[in-house]
């Protein structure tokens, strides 16, 4: 039987992504392998995060995330582990950790340009605070003991994981959008390079692209799609209630990103079934498998884009969902995350 262990996991609260995503999925198969586990939330105050603080099924502490939030977060740690997430993170929930005397993990969920310049001497700095870093795929590992300089002893890799396409917290809003879907769920930002996706719509006129989420790129997506005439053929709903129905409907999904920490979305995709064009970047070639579960493709290459959505198969799908459930279980994600607690 697995030793039962005290464990708080820290996150600053700040939107819906990847990472927190990741953390509704763990910490209640944490709680049913017997763990005593809370989340300990750093709100932000300019967002409100009722939908995940309604979603998350283990307890939760909620404090004001500010510049005074050692001090609640000292009084509110009663935990063997506290496990890290992301900067705001790191910083207090690792000083918090050593002042309580608690073992302290930090994960790193992306490879973000910033983290290779000045920045990574701090990263360095807060590292040897923790017992254990934590890369959500073996190309994280790889950047971040050869980019950041962490110690490779101290770092493993622990994927994420899924069994099941996310719930849906209410009901998508009538559209009218017809015809073949390509789809993407991801933050309208530069990383995520949909501005290449919708270069690429020319070349695909029985496609309309269909991207779920939110940022400060819609308005400039969407002027480039006014130019290249394809605007009828974009459809930017925001972040929606049911992103399986989605799923559902798609043909295609595709990741155009220009880095990639794991992709969620991708193995989401893989769970539905459906083929995956994906960059050829980071950790993206762990989770797609060029010509069996789909396509990975040169970052920035409209064309070459254009050519694999019309290039995939069904079948590519079918094996892309063999592959989520052999690889990117919650089973396995759960039992690794558990053997590190108990190692510690």
């Amino acid at each position: 039987m697995a030793a039962r262990v005290r464990i708080a996991h820290v996150h600053k609260m700040r939107g819906i992504g990847g990472s927190e995503r990741h953390l509704l999925t763990l910490l209640p198969a944490l709680a049913e392998r017997g763990h005593d586990v809370v989340f300990v939330g750093l709100d932000d105050p300019e967002w409100d995060p009722s939908d995940f603080y309604g979603a998350l099924r283990v307890p939760a502490v909620r404090l004001r995330s500010d510049p005074l939030v050692l001090g609640p977060l000292l009084r509110s740690l009663r935990a063997d582990v506290v496990h890290t997430h992301l900067v705001h993170a790191d910083v207090y929930g690792g000083i918090a950790a050593r002042l309580r005397g608690a073992e302290l993990v930090s994960t790193k969920h992306n490879d973000d340009p910033f983290r290779r310049g000045p920045f990574r001497y701090a990263e360095r700095a807060i590292c040897r605070l923790a017992s254990r870093v934590v890369t959500i795929t073996d190309a994280l590992r790889r950047f971040t003991v050869d980019e950041v300089g962490v110690r490779p002893a101290k770092v493993e890799t622990i994927h994420y994981g899924l069994d099941d396409l996310p719930d849906a917290w209410g009901e998508n809003p009538p559209d009218h959008v017809g015809g073949r879907i390509l789809l993407s769920t991801s933050r309208l930002v530069p990383q995520k390079g949909i501005d290449v996706a919708v270069r690429a719509l020319p070349e695909l006129p029985e496609f309309t692209l269909v991207v779920l989420g939110e940022g400060p790129e819609r308005t400039a997506l969407e002027s480039l799609a006014d130019e290249l005439g394809v605007r009828d053929r974009l459809f930017l709903p925001g972040r929606v209630p049911d992103v399986a129905a989605w799923l559902r409907r798609a043909e295609v999904y595709i990741q155009p990103a220009r880095w990639e920490g794991f992709g969620l979305g991708v193995l989401e995709a893989m769970l539905a079934g459906l083929p995956v064009v994906a960059s050829d970047v980071s950790s993206l070639p762990e989770l797609v498998v060029d010509g069996e579960t789909g396509v990975l493709v040169p970052r920035d290459d409209p064309g070459a884009l254009a050519r694999a959505v019309a290039a995939v198969r069904p079948e590519q799908g079918a094996a892309g969902r063999a592959r989520a459930h052999a690889e990117f279980s919650v089973e396995r994600m759960a039992s690794k995350t558990s053997a590190l607690y108990e190692r510690l």
